[in-house]
């Protein structure tokens, strides 16, 4: 009898524990409607102005964190299109030079993509995509310790952001 109800307490014990998984996963739309994704944690909100590439902008930027890891979504909107598609190399590099790494070229790596690991204040990885679309720019990114960044959810929240 107390196999059965061992047996019991560690089956209960198991559903407990996965009902609160550490990726917690769920459905954002932006309040502008600028954007879709999906977030591991509920989201918090920030929005400053920045300089990129010369251009004054108020970049909103929408984050969650999980064990350590952040992923986040920046959105700006630029004076025009074309001004937009110019400052996806400032914004890159802007989050290049805040982790501490160097711009090394990759072969076939995109211009508008980036996966990094700086070393600066303790070691980070920064693996992200830029976007823009019409007078919108984005900046999708996933930063944390290198080897504790899960690939899996590393690549669910990347390929989950759908701009509108």
């Amino acid at each position: 009898m107390q196999i059965k109800q061992l047996l019991l307490v560690s089956l209960s014990a198991a559903a407990l524990a996965a009902c609160s998984p550490a990726y917690n996963w769920r459905d954002y739309n932006s309040p502008d409607g600028a954007f879709r994704v999906l977030f591991p944690a509920k989201p918090a909100t920030h929005t400053r102005d920045i300089d990129l590439g010369g251009i004054r902008v108020a970049m909103t930027m929408t984050a969650a964190e999980v064990e350590g890891t952040t992923f986040a979504v920046g959105t700006a909107v630029a004076p025009d299109a074309a001004m937009a598609q110019a400052t996806l190399p400032a914004m890159r590099q802007a989050l290049l030079r805040n982790i501490g790494a160097s711009e090394e070229a990759k072969p076939g790596a995109a211009l508008l993509a980036v996966d990094a690991t700086g070393k600066g204040k303790g070691a980070l990885r920064l693996v992200g995509r830029f976007v823009a679309k019409g007078e919108r720019v984005y900046q999708v990114i996933v930063v944390g310790k290198p080897g504790a960044m899960p690939p899996e959810q590393t690549e669910q929240f990347l390929s989950s952001f759908a701009p509108q």
